[in-house]
């Protein structure tokens, strides 16, 4: 019988540099003052745990089960935690929080800190957790990202001081049209004076020590898979899911059921197209209570080179539009010179196109022999892969953030800037005011509706509402859509008496095979261009082979019988990871296989699929990604 050990103090499943097990200072295990067994005493439990096997370090957890080979008691046994085992039955586990955020983001951490900074300010303990996909956190954060740091002023004004990894600003703002072989230059519209050239993933591991420092609780590598509801269907936290589950569903040795991470508020932080968020959206009709209007996509494909020095430009900011894109299709390049002779050089493609044999990951190879481009990444070296859709609806797509039991924040409910092209300083704020609200609602007894009038009333919403036609302007194809932004920008100043509509959703955009025009993409010359299975080694990703497909068919005869027949197999083109392909059966039909362990978390699946076929669910926590500069 599985054996667990109940600790009023942190031992916490912490895999990386910043939170691991061997770590073990004073702040792993919580303030002693403030616990029924302090610091040493709990150290002299692990440390016993340790030497009797049932307790190890791994890359994935902290706390392994007896025979020390998988993920049998992954907890720290706090907060109210209850037993699993009752007559031999092994139940979940549940813990108690305040607050449960899930997704440790931009959104999620600055969420948990402004929790915890209120809580100092009124001398009053919440307990708040974060819950992490990841492996680590940041290891599943990816971005452009030139960084507006309005909201770090707020959250953190001394950043500065604190080794904050914002460091490069920018030092100029180019905006350039493609042609194929010219680069054209346009007035920038995005100005950038005061803004930083980051990596995303590094920041997010900063907040992440920020927030521990003030006594967040963090749970990297557990995915939450379930919203766990009481009898007047309100939300009372998460599950995470069992791990060691076997392809075929039959359970492991390494068998642990998921544990229950209940919150008095549970806010969901979980990036673009989050699983969780999206239940919580269509069952509570949350966008029809909101702004009205669906959400739109893009998938965004980025990699990160080391370039000669004689060509790097710290804080220079390029942006484009044009080619190697059609004129029906809307998306754009950027190129930001970092810190350390790293440039960032990615593609944005809306997820409303119209041909399906058009690949985004293709188009963005093509992108890297532009003439402009390729002189500049001539010699170097590619140091990381990665892709991840963003919301691009803005202002007319944003739902009604709150639910019976908490509410969603971040890129989960799509607070992103098209025209900025920036989301994580109005993810940060949401998080912000929505973690105002949950402590006026634990102290006060105010109620969390607040977060909505406190949302519209902030800078948020006005910088969204600004923009919020630029979008839906490329609805009419690129220069219509270039006038009519142009117009809003520089004369309307977002103040046009009208508001455009999204057209269809992404997914319906799509046209059959029959009526497009097939593409032929040039061979990677493994220089500047290269294979999928290439760039997907560099994004470190990582899952089980052996455990049930996160990536669900809800009618699995349709790949064979509409997408290959009237779509030519677009799933196929869309991922960029190449989970997806057509392979012969033992008759010589072409069946969809699914390679799961390929998937980059990216989602482009989940909303592409042109009949909505394709469910993407979590897989087990740890998995996916590992970015570290991205």
């Amino acid at each position: 019988m599985l054996r667990f050990i109940f600790l009023s103090s942190k031992l916490k499943p912490k895999s990386n540099s910043i939170f691991s097990s061997s770590h073990l200072s004073d702040s792993c295990f919580g303030n002693p003052a403030s616990s029924p067994l302090n610091s040493k005493l709990a150290r002299t439990h692990f440390s016993s745990l340790y030497s009797s096997g049932f307790l190890v370090n791994s890359s994935r957890t902290a706390i392994l089960g007896q025979n020390g080979s998988g993920f049998s008691s992954p907890w720290n046994l706090g907060h109210g935690a209850k037993s699993l085992c009752s007559g031999g039955e092994i139940r979940r586990e549940s813990m108690d929080y305040d607050v449960v955020i899930v997704g440790a983001g931009p959104a999620g951490l600055s969420s948990a800190i402004r929790l915890k900074q209120l809580c100092r300010e009124k001398n009053v303990d919440l307990s708040v957790c974060v819950v992490e996909k990841g492996a680590q956190v940041g290891d599943h954060i990816l971005s452009g990202n030139v960084f507006e740091p309005r909201a770090l002023d707020e959250l953190l004004p001394q950043w500065k001081q604190e080794d904050a990894p914002v460091r490069v600003p920018v030092s100029s703002d180019k905006f350039w049209f493609l042609t194929k072989n010219r680069s054209v230059s346009l007035p920038s519209p995005f100005n950038n004076k005061g803004n930083y050239v980051i990596s995303l993933s590094q920041l997010v591991r900063w907040l992440g020590l920020k927030a521990e420092e003030l006594g967040v609780e963090i749970y990297p590598g557990f995915a939450a898979a379930e919203v766990l509801y009481d009898n007047d269907d309100k939300v009372i936290g998460i599950a995470t899911n069992d791990m060691g589950v076997a392809k075929n569903g039959s359970k492991k040795d390494t068998f642990q059921p998921g544990v229950e991470l209940k919150g008095k508020i549970t806010l969901l932080a979980e990036g673009c197209r989050g699983s969780l968020s999206e239940n919580i959206i269509r069952k509570y009709k949350l966008r029809n209570k909101g702004q009205g209007q669906h959400q739109t996509y893009a998938l965004g494909i980025k990699e990160v080179w080391e370039i000669s020095s004689d060509k790097h430009e710290p804080g220079s900011v390029v942006h484009t539009v044009g080619w190697p894109l059609d004129s029906k299709t809307y998306g754009g390049s950027f190129f930001y010179h970092m810190e350390d002779r790293q440039v960032a050089v990615g593609l944005v493609v809306a997820l409303n196109y119209q041909n399906p044999f058009l690949n985004p990951y293709e188009e963005f190879q093509k992108f890297k022999h532009h003439p402009a481009i390729r002189h500049l990444l001539a010699g170097g070296t590619v140091l990381q892969y990665g892709a991840r859709t963003l919301n691009e609806g803005g202002f007319q797509s944003i739902p009604y953030p709150v639910f019976p039991g908490g509410a969603i924040i971040g890129c989960s409910a799509g607070f992103l800037n098209v025209p900025k092209i920036k989301g994580t300083h109005t993810a940060m704020k949401s998080g912000m005011l929505a973690a105002e609200s949950a402590f006026s609602m634990l102290h006060d007894g105010s109620y969390m509706e607040n977060y909505w009038e406190n949302l519209r009333g902030s800078w948020v919403w006005s910088e969204l509402y600004a923009a919020r036609n630029f979008r839906p302007a490329f609805e009419f194809g690129l220069f219509p859509g270039l006038a009519l932004s142009a117009l809003e920008h520089y004369i309307m100043k977002g103040r046009s008496p009208w508001t455009f509509k999204h057209g269809e959703p992404d997914h319906m955009a799509t046209k059959e095979a029959q009526v497009s025009s097939q593409i032929e993409y040039p061979k990677p010359d493994g220089v500047l261009s290269f294979d999928v299975p290439t760039s997907l080694y560099r994004s470190n990703t990582n899952h089980d082979h052996d455990q049930p497909a996160h990536l669900r068919l809800k009618d699995p005869q349709v790949p064979e019988q509409v997408n290959l027949p009237n779509y030519a197999g677009p799933e196929t083109r869309y991922c960029p990871a190449r989970v997806y392909e057509y392979v012969p059966d033992d008759k010589g039909q072409l069946k969809l296989l699914i390679n799961a362990q390929n998937c980059l978390h990216c989602k482009a699946c989940d909303i592409k699929d042109p009949t909505q076929n394709i469910e993407w669910t979590v897989p087990e926590g740890g998995g996916g990604p590992a970015y570290t500069v991205m």
